[in-house]
């Protein structure tokens, strides 16, 4: 008896390791609001909410990233691919630019963490 709930916890441990997303493992979401105040807000609101000074200027104007239902449909990969080269890249607007060329790779994993835990406050 003893060994069956020693396999049930094992199982229920690696499933719960499974369920962590790779902005958690991979990023550091306070180093990603950093990042995210000084290149993303601009557009997208100190918040997240698409508001930011230069979204008046765009069109379609920029993705509300407090949006859990949105962005519980997109991986985490996905969010990264879209940071790092641009919404072209991936179907979306052009006017998301690629930052793959001036953050890093940690960078961009840091602020795909502070959407995730902060913003959105969802998962995929």
């Amino acid at each position: 008896m003893r060994t069956v709930y020693v396999v049930l916890l094992t199982v229920l441990c690696l499933s719960l390791g499974a369920a962590v997303s790779n902005a958690e493992t991979k990023g550091d979401a306070a180093k990603g609001k950093t990042t995210f105040e000084n290149t993303c807000a601009a557009c997208h609101g100190p918040g997240g909410k698409g508001d930011g000074p230069a979204a008046a200027a765009l069109d379609p104007k920029p993705k509300n990233l407090t949006d859990a239902d949105l962005l519980s449909t997109q991986t985490d990969d996905f969010i990264y691919k879209v940071i790092s080269e641009g919404g072209a890249a991936v179907g979306l607007s052009p006017m998301m630019a690629p930052w793959g060329g001036v953050l890093s790779e940690q960078d961009i994993w840091n602020v795909v963490a502070f959407i995730r835990q902060d913003l959105c406050k969802c998962q995929y």
